[in-house]
């Protein structure tokens, strides 16, 4: 592989093109957005109070870290748990809970992503009406209980194997979504797209994912491949999921050098910023996120550490998450102020209130860009606000900081459709 495409695809390469980013905003450089110093502070307070609402004065250490398996929750219904119970009376041990929780956690992550405004999923069994990534993960959970995504005809085992999602048409995740000219739901077609493809290359990764194609013999590949260590490695994982994911996503993201770089996109601002000088000057001008990757990446680390008792190292190469919750924060709090021109560009584009671009635009690219900036600032000043001897890591920022905050903002702020402060003309396969 070639070695600018292979640094892009790092975990390091999105933090190191947003220090140019950064460093572009110090200067007042940055193309489209202006940014506010001095409101970063109420930023930080803001998200600070939020976590203590939720988790102090002294549950700072039950904050869940970032990842699928609390969306499974919504309504304060454990179904994950319950769906547990039922496995172990079949007979499962740990290490089968664990590929089944793999197996559903794949296809409902890489389902994750903005399903807009209006559309809703309603639970049959508990008649409650759930919306955006909750409603999705409901959703797929029964679609995954109903053997949705596997060809499998070991009787009613629910699991997801490559055939299953090579044949799943898009009529069937449409009705598993409860799609309808009523009820909208951004790129469906792009979303059942993406998961034929990842049956196709789940298949041909047989030495991982078995003869089958079976996401959750992960579970036994990397056991396998501590070694002597005892822990497991969030890089070798990383590395796994980008060979596995990069020939999945839409044919027509960023390519360098002939190769498909995945949620990787052009940005002017690193031109602005960039050194020839640069180590990865190569590349200065493209600004790697891959969020989907990082969000299955969290996710996917949870149920070995709950199920298996097993522990992670290198999970600090993870970065915060550039999606719209955590961004929208940040331009609803005034962090973040969109330049006249480009906003009124947006406007143009939406024909509303907010300003509407698409997900490769410079504008957002910039924004999400800025989002891992941002997010890494309020990191460094938010454990000062939660008293001595709380420690939260990233994932616990994600989970009970940023990410709630932002959506709190916004609902707060446009409570008719709690959308972003800035919209994006999604495919389904972003964020």
């Amino acid at each position: 592989m070639d070695s600018q495409v292979k640094y892009l695809l790092s975990l390091q390469a999105i933090r190191d093109r947003a220090k140019v980013v950064r460093d572009a905003a110090k200067s007042g450089n940055l193309s489209n957005f202006e940014l506010r110093e001095d409101k970063l502070d109420d930023a930080v307070d803001f998200v600070a109070s939020v976590i203590k609402r939720d988790f102090g004065p002294d549950k700072f250490h039950l904050i869940p870290p970032h990842g699928r398996w609390q969306h499974f929750e919504v309504g304060n219904v454990p179904r994950i748990t319950n769906i547990m119970k039922v496995w172990e009376k079949e007979g499962c041990d740990k290490v089968e809970l664990t590929r089944r929780l793999i197996d559903l956690f794949f296809v409902s992550v890489l389902l994750d992503a903005g399903a807009g405004d209006h559309w809703r999923y309603t639970e049959r069994v508990t008649n409650q009406v759930y919306e955006r990534s909750e409603g999705i993960a409901v959703a797929s959970l029964q679609m995954f209980n109903t053997l949705t995504f596997t060809t499998s005809e070991v009787g009613t085992i629910p699991m997801v194997d490559g055939k299953g999602l090579e044949r799943l048409e898009t009529i069937t995740l449409a009705n598993g979504f409860q799609v309808s000219d009523s009820n909208p739901m951004q790129g469906v077609d792009s979303r059942a797209a993406l998961l034929r493809s990842l049956g196709k290359s789940l298949l041909a990764h047989p030495h991982v994912f078995g003869a089958n194609g079976r996401p959750g013999n992960l579970v036994d590949y990397l056991i396998e491949s501590t070694g002597q260590s005892s822990k497991l490695d969030v890089l070798f994982l990383w590395d796994i999921l980008q060979n596995l994911l990069i020939p999945v996503w839409p044919k027509d993201r960023t390519i360098v050098g002939g190769h498909p770089i995945g949620d990787a996109w052009p940005l002017s601002t690193l031109n602005n910023g960039a050194t020839s000088g640069s180590p990865d000057a190569i590349a200065k001008n493209i600004q790697p996120f891959h969020k989907l990757t990082q969000w299955l990446t969290y996710s996917l680390m949870v149920p070995f550490q709950r199920v298996l008792g097993e522990e992670w190292a290198n999970a600090e190469y993870l970065t915060a998450l550039a999606e719209y919750r955590n961004g929208g924060l940040f331009v609803d709090l005034g962090v973040l102020l969109l330049k006249q021109e480009a906003h009124d560009r947006g406007l143009k584009a939406s024909g509303g209130d907010l300003p509407l671009f698409e997900a490769g635009d410079d504008v957002i690219v910039e924004w999400r860009a800025m989002t891992l900036v941002l997010i890494d600032r309020l990191y460094s000043r938010i454990q000062s606000r939660m008293g001595d001897g709380v420690h939260l890591t990233m994932a616990q920022l994600l989970e009970a900081g940023t990410w709630k905050s932002g959506r709190e903002i916004a609902a707060k702020l446009r409570p008719q459709t709690k959308s972003s402060p800035i919209l994006i003309k999604s495919d389904g396969t972003v964020f």
